[in-house]
């Protein structure tokens, strides 16, 4: 019970009923004093009125034409004219805006008057002396009582049951998306992949779920290669390791510089793929922003490959300097690796984006085999020899850094024989 009374859903309802509570109340208050008020003062002066000019016409009508205005009194306005004592000595019955009407008869009268009732009897009945003679009147309240408070207060309440039903229809469209989100939230805590949000709805809640969705997705790819990479890990380090031991034992009964130079080599692999591995880990932070051209730095990548370069005009660009020259040599590494000596590295600027482009004359992909080649441990030649191949760590790399600093980066075979890579930077 005190989730629910803490819950988004149960004070946003509650405040927004009470504020429509107290808008009905404020209303009618407003519509009492300015409305009802006036045209009950009117309708009470209005009856004063007609009373003390039936008393008045009554009194200057000769005697025997009095019973037949006395009928025609009370079947018009239902109001009674007597000189006969009826007996009202109780309080008058309780009825709305009873206080104005005493109010206009004792300014039409001229003295306090006070209405009074006659047991058994719902009329209110009052006393006028005028020409000599006491006069009763009596009339039904029922007939002249004006109702209107009963009116507002129903008004009220449908008004005050009508805000609830609204208010507890906004705030359930949105705090349900929002209670899917958090229990979503705590699935993707637990390394859980939750099913995808329902991006529908107002446009802030669609956005929220369609970011959540995404990032949902980022997460679980972040768990996976997190968990590739420990099992790449635990695999390829277990064979140089293998072969040490032995070397390391052989030696103690027959040490020879081969042995320790094949010792020296296996080292060497396990430092080899520990680097790589360090190297995806680093991967998921971008890379802070540099203006730099991109031409140039494609001049020192092509120097260093001992690639030709023609040259290119200068296309500056706004990105991680590092991490573009970390893509581009790989790209250029594994096209001289796997593409053969014919390699060619080009650059296309344009207004909307940079295109570096990294060409091979190899055999290429196949097509269905063009994105696997960019998960981790992913190759092509399955022997995982160091001779043939390497970690299969280099494109998962390119791709993981190119996300990273929002960048595209794709393969295609080309038409001529061989395989083009393509690296792409908004500008």
């Amino acid at each position: 019970m005190r989730y629910i009374a803490r819950s988004l859903f149960a004070r946003t309802a509650l405040t927004l009923a009470l504020a429509f509570i107290v808008f009905q109340a404020a209303t009618f208050w407003v519509v009492y004093r300015t409305l009802i008020v006036p045209v009950a003062e009117r309708s009470a002066d209005d009856l004063a009125g007609l009373i003390v000019l039936s008393a008045q016409t009554w009194v200057e009508l000769p005697p025997e034409t009095r019973a037949a205005f006395e009928s025609e009194l009370a079947r018009r306005h239902g109001l009674r004219l007597t000189t006969i004592d009826v007996g009202a000595t109780a309080k008058a019955p309780r009825f709305a805006f009873r206080t104005q009407i005493e109010a206009a008869l004792s300014r039409r009268v001229g003295h306090a008057i006070a209405l009074r009732g006659v047991p058994g009897s719902t009329a209110a009945w009052l006393a006028i002396p005028v020409g000599g003679h006491d006069l009763r009147v009596g009339f039904f309240p029922d007939r002249y009582a004006v109702k209107p408070p009963l009116a507002a207060i129903a008004v009220v309440a449908v008004g005050a049951f009508l805000s609830l039903l609204t208010a507890l229809f906004l705030v359930r469209r949105i705090t349900v998306p929002l209670a899917r989100a958090a229990q979503a939230a705590s699935q993707v805590g637990a390394g859980e992949l939750p099913d995808p949000l329902p991006e529908t709805g107002p446009a802030e809640l669609a956005e929220l779920a369609r970011r959540f969705n995404t990032m949902a997705a980022e997460v679980r790819e972040l768990l996976d290669n997190r968990t590739t990479l420990l099992a790449g890990i635990s695999h390829d380090l277990r064979t140089p390791m293998t072969r040490l031991q032995l070397n390391l034992e052989m030696l103690r009964d027959a040490p020879a510089p081969a042995r320790i130079d094949r010792a020296v080599a296996d080292l060497a692999d396990m430092n080899r793929l520990i680097t790589g591995y360090l190297a995806l880990a680093r991967t998921t932070q971008p890379e802070a922003k540099g203006r730099f051209d991109l031409a140039g730095l494609l001049e020192e990548v092509a120097a260093d490959a001992g690639l030709p370069w023609a040259g290119a005009a200068p296309c500056e660009v706004e990105a991680g300097r590092l991490a573009v020259r970390r893509i581009v040599s790989n790209l250029v590494q594994n096209a001289q690796r796997y593409g053969g000596p014919s390699v060619e590295l080009a650059i296309e600027c344009a207004d909307s984006a940079a295109r570096v482009i990294v060409r091979d004359a190899g055999a290429g992909i196949p097509d269905d085999q063009l994105e696997k080649v960019f998960r981790p441990f992913y190759r092509l030649e399955t022997s995982r020899s160091q001779a043939t191949g390497g970690t299969g760590l280099g494109l998962a790399i390119v791709r993981q850094l190119a996300e990273t600093n929002g960048w595209k980066v794709g393969l295609k075979n080309r038409a001529t024989g061989g395989l083009e890579a393509v690296l792409e930077i908004p500008r």
